[in-house]
């Protein structure tokens, strides 16, 4: 089987044209029901920090990618509830390009999507260097090379607005492991072009008495006011706060929005407003639900006395719960059911788009035959102070898509004989990690369930079982499955408790389990992901061998 076939107003300008849906349809989450309904989560994916903007009646939406690359994904939808992955707006680097090891946690931190005079703009904080900014006409690509607007340590989570008069500002955050400061919001004013600071931020908002944490604001204009959706609480058990006031700098009044409530989608906040042709509003939302990461939730919204509610009213409150079902928002037209891409047929000649290294891309890893129906990953070496595939940049990775899964890939392994020490395998990635490991030692062609407890702390993989193999081709496999238990998150509030199951086939037939369960966990600040890769040790640099992925699906 071969592959499957600013001002709120600055984000709804017409003219441009629409981007066909593509037609991948997953089989193991779909949110519309087919019925006029959609059940949330909308994307049982780790789009953390949504944000999304609507040009004439397409909606465009990006997330935080953090180390990955390509970075900023962007997705596109005609009615926010069927999605699909359409391009990537750093496609190679992010600065400073030299890097070469994996910048855990570092790097993408909260965008902010908008469209102005014709151009698409994505901000976002790095909090180790500060606010970036990338443009284009196309929100497939190609974008600009990251311009960085504001320098500064701990600068986060930016958002740009077009004022009435023609000026521009930055709304941001800050992050108190960089800036010794956080729970407050401030502005600051850009040049004409967006590409540069003109101002000192002032600080506009203190939200240390009754949001802490309070973070990710989103800046709008509508009737007079200024508005910033912000998300109080923290990460996994907070809230959705909106600020207004009628002067830029404040002072900001304070409302909460959306509370859990008595539903069981904890901390729903952090995401974008965005309303239809039609005149409904709407926000997306994440939901940190752990080895999963943050997924993503639709909610219907509307307007009380310029102050908006999110998600179902509750009776006697000024905000919202979330809703698990509801029906479709109306863009005037139905539009057939799509999902991000999954599964890949490698027929290509480049990377799919559900696909990301752990690191800056370096153009030598792989070769994408796809007039050969193959993706070959060449083995690359471990960097001097390896101590596990945390260190590695060459991690080919996806995202999980559902609760519950199984992702098989078929892989011929081609090792240099010169030496032992090549491998390949299908890894489960995150804090701590599992994998199936196809290795080539003195013993011959080795396959071997390990796993890696504190991978982020120097954990190193011990071995659970494994077996000799005659056939360099193999299949591997590992199923996941969300038990209902639930466990204490880091962060406050439970995580679910996500376990897996590896096997092994010689035929694409028959499968063997191999090794035992797996306890799934999250990266750094990321989602657990799955995938490939291909080493080999550090002393090896002059050439080596290589591993043919045939194919990679995610299969009920």
């Amino acid at each position: 089987m071969k592959k499957l076939t600013a001002t709120l107003s600055a984000c709804l300008l017409m003219g441009l044209p629409a981007v066909a849906q593509q037609n991948y349809v997953s089989q193991v989450w779909v949110s519309d029901q087919g019925d006029g309904t959609y059940k949330n989560p909308v994307l049982y994916v780790d789009y953390s920090d949504p944000d999304a903007c609507r040009v004439g009646d397409d909606f465009y939406m990006t997330s935080s990618s953090f180390n990955s690359l390509p970075a900023l994904q962007i997705l596109h939808s005609k009615d926010l509830v069927n999605w699909t992955i359409i391009g990537a707006a750093v496609p190679y680097a992010l600065p400073p390009v030299t890097d070469e090891g994996p910048e855990h946690g570092n790097r993408v931190w909260a965008p902010c999507f908008r469209h102005h005079n014709g151009e698409f703009y994505i901000f976002w904080g790095d909090p180790d260097q500060g606010a970036y900014m990338v443009k284009a006409t196309d929100p497939a690509g190609p974008w600009s090379e990251p311009v960085l607007v504001k320098p500064g340590k701990g600068i986060i989570d930016t958002t740009p607005l077009w004022d009435d008069d023609g000026r521009v500002y930055m709304a941001h955050a800050y992050a108190g492991s960089r800036a010794g400061l956080k729970s407050i919001l401030a502005i600051c004013e850009l040049s004409a072009d967006a590409t540069k600071a003109i101002t000192h931020s002032r600080i506009v908002y203190d939200g240390h008495a009754t949001q802490p944490t309070i973070e990710g604001p989103k800046f709008y204009k509508r009737n007079g006011y200024y508005y910033m959706f912000a998300p109080g609480g923290g990460v996994a058990t907070g809230w959705q706060t909106v600020l207004r006031s009628k002067n830029i700098y404040g002072p900001y009044e304070e409302r909460i929005v959306m509370m859990k409530g008595d539903t069981p989608v904890n901390g729903p906040h952090q995401g974008a407003w965005v309303d239809t042709l039609t005149g409904e509003d709407w926000f997306l939302h994440f939901q940190d639900v752990g080895a999963y990461g943050r997924i993503i939730h639709l909610q219907p919204m509307k307007w009380e006395n310029d102050w908006p509610i999110i998600g179902e009213p509750v009776k006697g409150k000024p905000w919202g719960k979330p809703i698990l079902t509801y029906k479709k928002p109306n863009v005037g037209k139905t539009y057939p059911i799509c999902t991000p891409q999954e599964s890949d047929e490698f027929d290509g000649y480049t990377l799919s788009p559900q696909w990301q290294w752990h690191a800056n891309i370096n153009e030598k890893w792989a070769y994408y035959a796809g007039d050969k129906g193959y993706v070959r990953l060449y083995s690359y070496p471990v960097p001097e102070n390896y101590k596990s595939l945390w260190d590695i940049p060459n991690l080919l990775l996806q995202k999980t898509p559902a609760p519950n899964f199984t992702a098989t890939m078929k892989v011929t392994f081609d090792p240099d004989q010169r030496y032992y020490g090549e491998r390949t395998g299908l890894v489960v990635m995150g804090l701590n990690y599992a994998l199936l490991s196809f290795e080539n030692t003195e013993a011959g062609l080795v396959l071997s369930q390990n796993e890696c407890t504190k991978a982020d702390r120097g954990g190193t993989e011990s071995v659970n079982d494994q077996v000799t193999l005659k056939n360099n081709t193999v299949y591997l496999r590992v199923q996941f499955s969300d038990t209902g238990e639930k466990i204490k998150a880091s962060e406050g509030g439970t995580d679910m408790v996500v376990m897996c199951e590896f096997s092994y086939s010689t035929d694409g037939k028959k499968y063997n389990k191999l090794g035992k369960p797996f306890q799934a966990r999250e990266g750094k600040w990321i989602g657990a992901k799955i995938g490939t890769f291909c080493t080999r040790p550090h002393m090896v640099t002059n050439d080596g061998g290589w591993a043919d992925v045939d194919w990679f699906r995610i299969t009920q």
